[in-house]
């Protein structure tokens, strides 16, 4: 494996542009020149969630495009009935007007199963994907849940339907302190969880809309799971996970890992001492990880 060493970036280093789809606003980035990459974030997530990933791949002879999904990052968040669906047609709807070229979708969490979701009902747009700790939905499905979590999460998503108690129970979780303790129990790499990190996250959760953005999602469907779209997929995948993930274990990533043992269009990439977010959390691995595999594919 080639190892490429970077310096964490600032998130200002990037530049940042404005898109209007379907009347909304949509922020993006893009650097570099040559074969397009669409890097498409996780919850709660933004285009600066990959500020030390960006920069290393743009400027090795790759187009890198992001963009904070509708109701994140900086982008508008209209009080609407949120989906995979959704996000999916707002991909293809960007590729459609800035990209035009066969891509290699990039994504972490429910970005990267938004990048399933366009391999496999939209092909002829891809070659390729790369999963960072891949969710299994948007939402955990009822059966996923044993009873006692099944009650808690339906109580606490009714309650967040009520206006002023829906808000309270939002600005307690949006708070930056208990953003950083979450954060540090998604990471095992503790010195990647800086105040900038908190901040990418905390202030889009100030925006107005933000608390109905969030209860939406939280009441959205899960959408498909990965194990009823990868066998529609053709193009080759690198599937890379942190072992020590909390929230998608190293059990989830066993589809993969079975159809990598058997060959063909899989490889499949663990990290130790990684969490959720192993673009984050190791980029140099993740980088090297990723220009390894596209100069192969």
């Amino acid at each position: 494996m080639n190892v490429i060493t970077s310096n964490p970036t600032s998130e200002n280093q990037l530049d940042k542009y404005t898109w209007k789809w379907k009347g909304h606003k949509i922020q993006y980035t893009i650097m570099g020149t040559g074969q397009p990459l669409l890097l498409i974030h996780g919850f709660g997530a933004s285009i600066s969630h990959w500020r030390n990933n960006i920069p290393s791949l743009a400027k090795v002879g790759y187009q890198v495009f992001a963009l904070d999904l509708l109701g994140f990052g900086a982008s508008s968040k209209p009080p609407i009935d949120y989906s995979m669906e959704l996000w999916q047609q707002l991909i293809y709807d960007f590729w459609s007007e800035h990209i035009h070229q066969p891509t290699v979708f990039v994504g972490n969490s429910i970005g990267a199963l938004l990048s399933l979701m366009i391999l496999a009902n939209h092909p002829e747009i891809s070659t390729g994907g790369i999963l960072i700790n891949c969710a299994g939905g948007l939402n955990h499905r009822p059966q996923e849940l044993n009873l006692a979590l099944r009650l808690i999460m339906g109580t606490f998503t009714k309650l967040l339907s009520f206006p002023a108690l829906g808000s309270f129970i939002f600005n307690q979780v949006r708070q930056k302190n208990r953003i950083r303790n979450t954060l540090k129990q998604v990471y095992m790499n503790k010195e990647a969880v800086t105040e900038e990190l908190v901040e990418i996250i905390h202030r889009p959760s100030c925006d107005a809309g933000a608390q109905k953005v969030f209860a939406s999602i939280l009441t959205a469907p899960a959408g498909p799971h990965p194990s009823e779209l990868l066998p529609k997929i053709q193009a080759p995948l690198l599937v890379i996970w942190g072992e020590n993930d909390p929230w998608t274990p190293i059990s989830g990533a066993k589809i993969y890992q079975d159809l990598a043992d058997k060959g063909g269009y899989i490889q499949f990439e663990p990290i130790p001492n990684t969490g959720h977010c192993a673009h984050d959390e190791r980029p140099t691995i993740v980088n090297s990880l990723i220009l390894d595999w596209l100069a192969q594919h």
